[in-house]
């Protein structure tokens, strides 16, 4: 055998190990994000609890050409969100999380157009990129609604969009009868949780 073979033979022998070793690490990294945020959530007094797998929720939003995933469900009670998706998305670069607030919205249907919409951030140059003015855009309807919200624009502007990893997306699931708040996966303080809660209600009410 010469050495180009052996060499195909160890490469191979290695990707066989190797594969099922990443398969359950991430396994066991999306069991601990779940159980991490549920903790988390539990602490700030929001009642939380693991869904378990199944749920119809992990496929709001999702397509298997996305290359995105549902690591979790997690319910909440007396809140305007009903439950938080924890999604993954694998790529050449490795694996990124999100979290999907959901939102149960029976005034959308198949038959009402919406569209997505957008949280957008102006920052200073000056203030070490602090964030200074923000702009719902997107459905006409809802983003007026945020954008007319002072309150909430203040909140997002004393806690900075930072502390969500990223802007908001809103997005209209009418054949769920949900919107998702998509933003980058962290375990959001008490005031962003707040937050996140007020566009829930918005929501519900659009």
């Amino acid at each position: 055998m010469d050495w180009e073979s052996i060499i195909s033979l160890i490469i191979a022998i290695l990707v066989v190990i190797a594969f099922p070793l990443a398969f359950r690490r991430r396994k066991k990294a999306s069991i601990q994000k779940g159980e991490e945020l549920c903790q988390h959530l539990e602490e700030m007094g929001v009642k939380a609890s693991l869904v378990e797998k199944g749920s119809d929720k992990e496929k709001i939003g999702l397509s298997r050409i996305s290359g995105q995933k549902s690591e979790g469900i997690i319910a909440l009670q007396d809140k305007n969100i009903d439950s938080i998706n924890i999604i993954s998305a694998a790529s050449q670069y490795g694996t990124n999380y999100f979290l999907d607030y959901l939102v149960k919205s029976s005034n959308i249907t198949a038959n009402r157009i919406v569209k997505k919409t957008r949280l957008t951030v102006k920052k200073s140059l000056i203030l070490w990129g602090k964030a200074v003015a923000m702009e719902w855009k997107g459905d006409k309807s809802l983003a007026q609604s945020l954008n007319f919200d002072y309150r909430l624009k203040d909140r997002l502007l004393q806690r900075d969009v930072t502390g969500l990893r990223g802007s908001i997306g809103i997005f209209p699931e009418p054949k769920h009868g949900y919107t998702r708040i998509r933003t980058g996966h962290s375990l959001p303080s008490p005031e962003i949780f707040e937050v996140l809660d007020i566009i829930a209600r918005h929501i519900k009410s659009w």
